[in-house]
């Protein structure tokens, strides 16, 4: 199997998501235990469980992210393990 992307952004796409789903997975416990530093001030939303909600979807799509470009930086792994030389 071919990797569909180019080593710098599968290696680039890994490391972005991976920070992504640890800072979103934070914010997101904040918000759905109401932490007052963001649900306890004027402005900002009163129920943290829905926002909580939309942000863990959006680690679940970043950890999806994560496996994908991970697969891609392992298949650039293995064709350089093999001494492959492409033509493309």
């Amino acid at each position: 199997m071919k990797p569909i992307f180019s080593a710098l952004n599968a290696w680039s796409c890994v490391v972005i998501s991976f920070f992504a789903v640890i800072i979103l997975s934070i914010l997101g416990s904040l918000y759905n235990s109401n932490h007052p530093a963001f649900t306890g001030s004027e402005g900002t939303p009163e129920d943290g469980t829905v926002v909580a909600g939309s942000i863990f979807t959006a680690v679940i799509i970043y950890a999806g992210f994560f496996v994908f470009c991970a697969f891609q930086a392992y298949l650039h792994v293995r064709a350089n393990r093999r001494g492959v030389i492409s033509l493309n």
